[in-house]
């Protein structure tokens, strides 16, 4: 009784209560002017159509056109209503301004590195691929760079606890998911007090992705401790397309020299502290570096996208000496996000590049395997090739509908000779792609259509790293505590299937 009276209580179920009276409001108006005024019903109808002719034209895949295609249908003329207030991935114009700014602004501080043209003579795929990054985010490729790779949240937290301990100067810190707990409490404390000792602290969270973890009011409590902190895509009880892009990143960066990311969320489960889909298997990777710079650009040019009041001048920061590490080969940290800030679906064409560059092998964990015909075709063409195709996701799912869309590609996958294995202990999180020896990326990217084409996503593109032996290792490590699934464990019962492809119809609208 107690967690029914808090889940109504709760702002998340509050905010869908609100969006839900307003549609039915809306749709109460639409009816009543619809049945009674026949020029309205002449302009509505003109209206469905029109819709219907620019979702046609419009450049997109398939996959997302199939399910509005198919509510246009069923409902006609309310379903274009509903389309208009939802299916867009673009920001709001004043969003998209101060990203524009924001980009402009950083732009002398993302200059390509000599690095690339070595790189063009040393390996032609490897250049290709960074050369594709910077085209697309900005983003140069460094050296210089040394990386730590973590197989398990529990490595990555007191790695992470253990270098803002030496926080001198600043600490930034984006996450898309933040709760109280065993988890968080350390890394709160330790903000607590280097703010307190002078060193600039700055947080910033997703007020979707915290919803049901942080009360509405805890930005103003961190700030009260002297914190900056800032809340990407506030989330407002009102119907808009904003809601579908999610700053799903997290990213840390400490006085310039040290930076993290990869798929872990400050949440007890993401370190096993509580268990709830049986063992939460993840991974980060640490950088040090010169690299580091790609990571502040980052946090910056979102936090003065999403700060209104509070900008942060970048010269402090950006203008700082690139400090060298060591290590071997090149990293990248790159970003991804809606268009238009973003023109290009970064995410999936790095996925796809890697991809098509694979020789030998191509290993990858991911929680989520609902990725569209494109990258389902490229996995196939990669294995009928002969590259050895392997890829681990949950045997315990987080969402049992998203589980069933997963498993009904394994059959097509399978019998074109990828392998497909489910990590048996419980819930895989991490968004690993290594290749060859010498590719890797390991960030937030979710191979489904709304982590790759909604959310901003982070993620760090490596060649020839040190980690990347490490990255191999735990995915053959993670494989043998893991189940193959061969054709006839890939075969499911009949009302799972039909379950299946009805969500995975609709999944670009979840």
């Amino acid at each position: 009784m107690k967690k029914i009276l808090r889940f109504l209580g709760s702002r998340f179920f509050l905010g869908a209560f609100c969006i839900l009276l307003e549609f039915a409001q809306l749709l109460t108006v639409y009816i009543l002017l619809y049945e009674f005024f026949l020029p309205i019903t002449i302009l509505a109808w003109i209206f469905h159509f029109g819709v219907l002719l620019y979702l046609i034209n419009r450049d997109e895949i398939p996959e997302f056109k199939m399910p509005w295609l198919i509510i246009l249908f069923l409902l006609p003329v309310i379903g274009s209503f509903i389309f208009m207030l939802l299916s867009s991935n673009s920001t709001s114009r004043k969003e998209y301004a101060r990203s524009e700014k924001a980009a402009k602004d950083m732009e002398k501080y993302s200059r390509q590195t000599v690095l690339i043209n070595s790189l063009k003579e040393q390996d032609a795929d490897a250049w290709l691929q960074a050369n594709y990054l910077y085209g697309s985010t900005g983003m140069p490729c460094y050296g210089n760079s040394k990386t730590t790779y973590y197989p398990v949240g529990e490595d990555f937290h007191a790695a992470l606890l253990e270098e803002l301990k030496k926080a001198e100067h600043f600490i930034f810190m984006e996450y898309f998911i933040v709760q109280e707990g065993v988890m968080w409490n350390p890394i709160h404390e330790i903000l607590k007090e280097k703010a307190a000792q002078g060193v600039e602290v700055y947080f910033m969270y997703d007020d979707f992705g915290c919803i049901a973890t942080l009360p509405w009011h805890y930005h103003e409590i961190l700030t009260s401790e002297g914190i900056h902190c800032e809340i990407a895509g506030k989330f407002s009880p009102v119907l808009s397309h904003i809601h579908n892009n999610r700053d799903h990143r997290k990213i840390t960066v400490i006085d310039g020299k040290v930076g993290f990311t990869g798929g872990i969320n400050l949440a007890d489960e993401y370190i096993n502290a509580i268990e709830k889909h049986g063992h939460w298997k993840d991974t980060a990777v640490k950088i040090e570096g010169e690299a580091v710079q790609n990571l502040m650009a980052l946090f910056l040019t979102n936090w003065n996208t999403q700060s209104k009041n509070h900008p942060i001048d970048y010269e402090k920061y950006m203008a700082l000496q690139a400090q060298t590490a060591g290590g071997n080969g090149i990293v990248i940290p790159f970003g991804s996000g809606p268009e238009p800030i973003y023109t290009d679906t970064i995410g999936k064409n790095v996925y796809l590049n890697m991809i098509s560059a694979a020789k030998e092998y191509l290993y990858i964990t991911t929680p989520y395997l609902i990725c569209d015909r494109e990258i389902l075709s490229a996995l196939r063409i990669a294995a009928k090739k002969g590259v050895d195709v392997r890829i681990i996701t949950p045997h315990i799912p987080d969402k049992r509908t998203v589980f069933f869309m997963t498993r009904s590609n394994y059959t097509a996958l399978i019998e074109d000779g990828v392998k497909i294995y489910e990590y048996t202990p419980g819930f895989i999180h991490a968004k690993n792609y290594v290749c060859d020896d010498k590719f890797a990326v390991c960030g937030t990217i979710n191979m489904d259509y709304r982590s790759l084409v909604h959310h901003f996503e982070c993620g760090a593109w490596m060649y020839d790293t040190d980690c990347i032996t490490d990255m191999k290792a735990d995915f053959l490590n993670t494989m043998e505590r893991s189940c193959e699934i061969d054709k006839n464990k890939a075969v499911m019962r009949g009302w799972q299937r039909l379950l299946a492809e009805i969500m995975k119809v609709f999944s670009p609208l979840f």
